[in-house]
């Protein structure tokens, strides 16, 4: 065995599995114990990460220090995080200083509801927003290398906090939608999400294993793609396999599903960047 690989093996072994609740206990990491449902109308019993259905090189990839394929991207957010932009001439850093202390919470709660736009804000969509607003520079494309990039670190730093969004309220009526597209057949093979990561759970489809669908890892590296992939990418890959038409990157169909999803998981940490096959 090489040592590179038995230090892989040890990864897997010696992660941790508890992480700090919303209210500073301790929840569970949803791989070596389920988080539990907070609502009575929660369609599943127990809520895993797709850490747990990912094979043991993606698992170990994703545990050890400084083997996560993702770090490149990591690393290009950095540094555009603190890269002046726009005619203000600022940077993220100008206004937010240290990311792990401003941004400890970010990747917990987006979408979220934004008041001026009477609808929900993705967290790549509150970053574009603090560009074109307060840096005055342009906005990055729906999935380009950047918006990914920055998306990605952000997120990042809320890693090993439970998800917590809010679907009550104004954000309610955005949420119902994304319900309502999650169980809705669509596509040549008149399937749903709910068909796959529901019914289906746990059965093996090719050679992955079918998960819970849950998005608490994305952005995520994915090895078959051999790149960083983010959940509207996701959603497009999906709608393609069951023969229906992808919708544009950042849409809000695709917004309003993913508010669907974040409760759907709620209490499972933020993983971001996972390594799912």
């Amino acid at each position: 065995m090489t040592a590179v690989r038995a230090l892989l093996l040890l990864g897997v072994v010696a992660s941790t599995a508890i992480c700090l609740s919303v209210d500073g206990g301790i929840a569970a990491d949803g791989v070596t114990e389920p988080a539990t449902p907070r609502s009575r109308n929660h369609p599943l019993n127990e809520i895993w990460s797709g850490k747990r259905y990912a094979s043991e090189t993606a698992r170990a990839l994703h545990d050890v220090s400084g083997e996560n394929p993702a770090n490149g991207v990591m690393a290009d957010g950095s540094l555009l995080w603190r890269r002046t932009a726009g005619e203000e001439k600022k940077s993220c850093q100008s206004c937010h200083n240290k990311p792990s202390f401003s941004m400890r919470s970010a990747g917990t709660k987006y979408p979220r509801y934004y008041k001026p736009w009477k609808k929900l804000m993705t967290l790549g969509q509150r970053i574009n927003r603090c560009r074109t607003a307060y840096m005055r520079a342009k906005p990055w494309p729906e999935g380009s290398k950047s918006l990914i990039s920055m998306t990605t670190f952000v997120r990042h730093q809320s890693r090993k906090t439970p998800v917590r969004p809010q679907s009550d309220g104004r954000a309610n009526p955005f949420f119902k939608r994304g319900e309502l597209a999650y169980r809705t057949r669509i596509g040549q093979s008149n399937m749903s999400c709910a068909n796959c990561h529901e019914t289906y759970q746990n059965k093996r489809l090719g050679a992955q294993t079918l998960s819970q669908g849950q998005s608490n890892g994305f952005p995520t590296y994915n090895l078959g793609l051999g790149a960083v992939s983010t959940l509207h990418q996701q959603f497009q890959r999906c709608n393609a396999r069951v023969g229906a038409e992808p919708l544009p990157l950042g849409s809000e169909a695709y917004v309003n599903l993913e508010l669907y999803l974040s409760w759907r998981g709620q209490g499972l940490p933020v993983e971001t960047p996972a390594v799912r096959d």
